[in-house]
């Protein structure tokens, strides 16, 4: 495990100084991590990360060599430095589970404790946080797109660095990704790997068919090959047809075909009928090359024969929407033993943060087992009774609606407390699994590509009382 307290905004260490030299380091203080609304790219997000964000807490410790550096910028006070000698984490950190939907302004991470720690932990929390979120929830767009057909993650040559590659495709499995082509991803979490030749490898022999046969005669077993260096349809499809027919006079059969470029609705299906007329109606036909969910959505449309999406630059990178605009904000601190709501001010209302210390709950359909609602609520209120329940859009008060038969549970669960771990970090095939789940609850007017219909994420009465009393006396 890799020690990155030092992977930090010099503004965490400075304000921490601050803090000390104050007298506020005993000073509980409550920090929410969410997100904000860009577009309907981020109408829902599914939260990764977690994993990483236990092992940074864990290996939060400054070295001799840490110390010293910082001492060397001379902007530091020498009871700072000597404080950060015994620095590690001590408080508590609820969160939701990786693979869970969440939704703009809701709390993905919950840090309570004393205000030194909780400010060091921003920068690299949301570092996380952010980026396996960003992944995952593009991952999930594009396998929806795919309507069924598998997605594969093909990205890590385009990805913006190692860490940006690796746990990028780590988020694009718990996004349902079946597959990625980064083998140290495979490796590191037990994942499945793929991929086939690139057109190199056809290049590299004396002509497509000869190169054909050799990878035939390499993996027999596994045999996919990429037909488009020279000519998709004209030498392409029929040397690999050729090929095929000596795999099944060997006893084998083929995985099927790659096409990364051209039309590929039209080769697609016309490929389809040259594989079923000579007998391959079992062979897979892939694709890939700058696939994101819109161009998948609009190949689908256009009944495009293809079973297997190899997706990578737009999705590893998130072409599109490039951040997810997490932010970590205080909402509130300890002041002789007991929490103070505190409230951040904005002319712009979406920037306005919701105080105090919260729990984020869910609440679901008996009947149909599909999400009806969430709500963020106060830490001190209990919804367990199963009565009749009024929600409220904070935005537009007069769209109420009564809960009734539901189910309803908690999505911030503990992570640590008093700084020991005591969540039991799922396998990432279990994350997987659970993300699908949790998408499936979800109607699909929610998660449409483009405008879909807002989820309702409401406040309770006494949040939102909370709420106005401190707009009213904003300070």
């Amino acid at each position: 495990m890799r020690n990155l307290t030092m992977m930090t905004d010099l503004y965490e260490l400075t304000m921490m100084n601050g803090y000390l030299r104050y007298g506020k380091d005993k000073n509980r203080a409550c920090f929410d991590l969410f997100y904000r609304r860009r577009g309907d790219v981020t109408a829902y997000a599914v939260a990764a990360g977690l994993e990483q964000v236990v092992e940074y807490v864990k290996n939060l410790r400054f070295t001799q060599d840490d110390i010293e550096y910082l001492r060397s910028l001379g902007i530091f006070d020498d009871a700072f430095l000597t404080y950060l000698g015994d620095f590690h984490f001590t408080g508590e950190i609820l969160a939701v589970p990786e693979g869970t939907i969440v939704f703009p302004d809701e709390p993905i991470l919950r840090v309570i404790a004393p205000i030194m720690e909780a400010q060091l932990l921003e920068t690299a929390l949301l570092n996380i946080i952010n980026h396996q979120t960003l992944i995952a929830t593009k991952a999930a767009r594009v396998v929806q797109s795919a309507r069924g057909d598998k997605v594969l993650e093909f990205g890590l040559r385009r990805a913006q660095g190692p860490d940006a590659g690796i746990y990028g495709a780590r988020a694009s499995i718990i996004g349902g990704c079946q597959a990625t082509s980064n083998v140290l991803t495979g490796q590191l979490f037990g994942v499945p790997v793929g991929g086939t030749h690139a057109h190199s490898w056809v290049m590299s022999f004396e002509d497509e068919l000869t190169a054909f046969r050799a990878y035939a005669d390499v993996f027999p077993d596994n045999c996919l090959l990429l037909v488009d260096t020279y000519d998709t349809l004209g030498s392409g499809v029929p040397n690999a047809i050729t090929v095929f027919n000596e795999l099944r006079a060997r006893g084998k059969e083929p995985v099927g075909i790659r096409l990364d470029s051209g039309d590929l609705a039209f080769l697609s299906r016309q490929a389809r009928v040259m594989l079923d007329d000579a007998g391959f109606p079992n062979a897979k036909i892939f694709a890939s090359g700058d696939l994101d969910e819109e161009v998948i959505w609009d190949l689908k449309a256009q009944g495009a024969a293809i079973d297997v999406w190899g997706v990578g630059t737009r999705m590893i990178t998130s072409m599109d929407n490039p951040a997810l605009g997490g932010v970590y904000k205080l909402s509130a601190e300890e002041v002789d033993g007991k929490f103070m709501p505190r409230i951040k001010i904005s002319e712009n209302p979406a920037k306005i943060t919701n105080p105090g210390v919260k729990q984020l709950y869910r609440f679901y359909d008996r009947r149909s087992g599909k999400a009806l609602a969430d709500l963020l609520a106060l830490d001190e209120e209990d919804f367990s009774s199963g009565e009749p329940l009024e929600i409220f859009d904070p935005e537009n008060t007069w769209k109420r609606m009564t809960l009734c038969d539901y189910r309803m549970r908690q999505l911030l669960v503990p992570i640590f407390e008093n700084g020991e771990l005591v969540y039991e970090l799922p396998t990432l095939s279990e994350i997987a699994d659970y993300a699908k789940k949790e998408m499936e609850t979800f109607w699909d007017e929610y998660k449409r590509l483009n405008r879909p219909h807002r989820y309702k994420v409401d406040l309770s009465q006494k949040l939102y009382d909370l709420k106005l009393q401190l707009l009213a006396n904003r300070r």
